[in-house]
């Protein structure tokens, strides 16, 4: 099987790749500056807002399955319209799609957030990937859209590296103890991306832990498994802030799991005493 990773330099696109070699796939991987570093794999450099990159680079790879785990946050000519042209080269070519999106399509005003949710985004973040959810399910009817939330991961989470920079003083700023998510793994979250993918189910996806922690209280179990003095960590209220995005979403992943033989760990486990370790 081929397969191609859009964004796969990324950190959740690395492990994408290093699972997909592991399991003997034909792996192509796409970057936007500088290739990754996993050997055996082909790497291309794409411009997602570059139609004519989209298509040379699927023309190129010939994939069989193509898994968009790219991300310009809130710049809407990549995140929303980049995800379109993904789709449309994948529509065209009749190739498997899984397009990864964000716990950011939702506001926070429910308590908790099932793969039957609507997206009520309040941010041009979260505003821009609910456009690609949209998108993608029009123009291939048979992708599957899977949502997660925090990602994280052997310290290289762009999480964990703050929370290293606050301990240490090297940084300013605050952790959130009003902003909660349901943190997952990223080897979780990666082998269960594959488990859809190659399941070929189509529809919408929930992938995140079943524990629902605020940004500081993550944080406060990452300096401890790291052996970081987790008093150190800075405080602070998102609502005092102008911070644009919800404050509270928890994605209840609960249909998908039961339908994954991948088991999503809370962040309570990952963080625990094996350091994440499987």
């Amino acid at each position: 099987m081929t397969v191609l990773i859009i964004g796969g330099s990324g950190f959740l696109g690395g492990e994408l790749v290093r699972q997909a070699t592991v399991a003997g796939y034909e792996t192509a991987a796409t970057f936007a500056t500088r290739p990754g570093t996993a050997a055996g794999v082909a790497w291309h450099r794409l411009d997602v807002r570059d139609p004519a990159q989209v298509a040379r680079v699927m023309a190129d790879v010939a994939p069989s399955c193509v898994i968009n785990a790219s991300s310009g946050l809130s710049d809407w000519s990549v995140t929303a319209d980049g995800a379109v042209r993904v789709a449309l080269a994948a529509a065209q070519r009749g190739c498997r799609l899984v397009h990864v999106s964000s716990d950011a399509v939702f506001s926070g005003a429910r308590d908790q957030y099932d793969e039957s949710c609507l997206p009520d985004p309040v941010s041009p973040y979260g505003a821009a990937k609910a456009a690609a959810e949209t998108a993608v399910r029009l123009l291939v009817p048979g992708a599957a859209v899977a949502r997660t939330s925090l990602i994280i991961g052997h310290g290289r989470s762009e999480h964990e590296r703050m929370v290293h920079a606050l301990a240490s003083g090297i940084r300013d700023g605050v952790l959130f103890t009003d902003d909660f998510r349901c943190p997952v793994h990223v080897e979780d979250l990666a082998a269960a991306l594959w488990e859809i993918a190659l399941s070929g189910e189509a529809g919408m996806f929930h992938l995140a832990g079943p524990d629902a922690l605020s940004r500081h209280d993550l944080g406060v179990l990452i300096a401890r498994r790291d052996g970081l003095d987790s008093t150190r960590l800075p405080t602070g209220r998102r609502s005092d802030t102008t911070v644009p995005g919800p404050l509270d979403v928890r994605l209840d992943s609960r249909a998908t799991q039961k339908r994954l033989r991948t088991r999503l760990r809370g962040a309570q486990e990952f963080l625990g005493e094996d350091g994440g370790r499987r």
